[in-house]
């Protein structure tokens, strides 16, 4: 589960004995999938003991996926670095493919970008680009991307020498906290880490006079919460990004389930679209066993692209916590500037 959000909808007060459980079922064409949850939240994960009792739960959890008829599992959310590059569970259970789905939501991801930044007028030489979690494995994709195309990106985290290695790796500015970043034109947010988390005074810090800031918001759990961008939503442009749609993605018990994942009608995860596709391309016939599915490299995303165009998974219309977002128009109208509110930033050390 990705938060405390997640835990009190799927469980309440209840605890599954087997450290696993049912969740929302969908199904495209002639593909059904199911989502078996293992109750574990993602903050579990930064201690040696919640990550051995994370791969137990999905160890159990597949085990009991493979009794059912399962031909594809999937390692969601936060699992998809459980078990490092996915060589001892494939020799574990050798007759499944397993998949961690990033190859697919890297290709939604970067046609997302590229399709928002149109949108909004953002072009190389007129615009600066935060991404936060440069060093992550979307960071880095998204960052290469963005520098190929010759975007000004600057990288934002925590982490010091992993910052280093960007800088020499991509030639790009980087930084440890807002109060450093300046200004910026869009800001691509690849990590929820609480250490470089957007909030409503660091929105103010960096957005341009008279603009609204461009997110992009790809983390699971969002990286801008709901709770920071009805704040904000005056001077902020927020997109999910990472989900694929397709109108013959079918919920079972409909928005009941589709809710609870926080998505909306045809729409799911850019990782569950990649893992409903191979599992079709395994009823046509086609060999997809042969791929490493943990590697993420153009080979793998034009493979699932050409199995994306099978199934009928494409972008769906830009959304900000599900609901349509009207437009890209990043310019404030003059007269409603005044009716920004005007939030009283903390005084960095330095200042005090």
């Amino acid at each position: 589960m990705r938060d405390d959000v997640d835990k009190r909808r799927y469980l309440g007060k209840w605890n599954p004995k087997e450290g696993h459980f049912n969740g929302p079922r969908y199904a495209i064409g002639n593909v059904l999938g199911r989502t078996r949850i293992i109750n574990t939240v993602t903050e579990d994960l930064l201690s040696d003991y919640g990550r051995e009792r994370a791969q137990k739960q999905f160890i159990a959890s597949t085990e009991w996926a493979r009794g059912t008829g399962a031909k594809v599992i999937l390692l969601a959310a936060a699992t998809k670095r459980l078990f490092g590059d996915g060589e001892k569970l494939r020799g574990q259970i050798p007759e499944l493919i397993f998949t961690i789905g990033d190859n697919g939501t890297v290709l939604i991801l970067l046609n997302e970008i590229a399709r928002a930044f149109g949108e909004a007028g953002l072009k190389p030489e007129n615009s600066r680009i935060a991404v936060l979690g440069p060093y992550g494995f979307l960071g880095e994709l998204v960052t290469k991307d963005l520098r190929e195309k010759e975007y000004a990106v600057i990288g934002v985290g925590p982490n010091y020498s992993a910052l280093k290695r960007m800088v020499n790796a991509y030639g790009i500015s980087v930084c440890r906290k807002f109060e450093e970043i300046g200004k910026v034109d869009a800001v691509v947010a690849c990590t929820h880490s609480k250490k470089i988390r957007l909030n409503s005074l660091a929105i103010e810090l960096i957005r341009r006079k008279n603009k609204k800031l461009l997110v992009i918001d790809v983390a699971e759990p969002s990286n801008l919460t709901l709770e920071e961008y009805d704040k904000s939503k005056r001077v902020v442009i927020r997109q999910d990004a990472g989900n694929g749609y397709s109108p013959k993605l079918k919920y079972v018990l409909g928005a009941i389930s589709y809710k609870m994942f926080r998505l909306s009608r045809g729409v799911t995860f850019g990782c569950f679209a990649e893992t409903l596709s191979i599992a079709a391309a395994i009823k046509r016939g086609e060999n997809v066993k042969d791929r490493d599915w943990f590697f993420v490299n153009k080979e793998n995303m034009q493979s699932v692209s050409l199995l994306f165009e099978k199934v009928g998974f494409t972008l769906p219309s830009p959304r900000c916590f599900g609901k349509p977002i009207k437009s890209f128009e990043l310019s404030i109208e003059q007269s409603k500037i005044d009716e920004i509110p005007i939030y009283e930033l903390p005084l960095s050390d330095e200042d005090k």
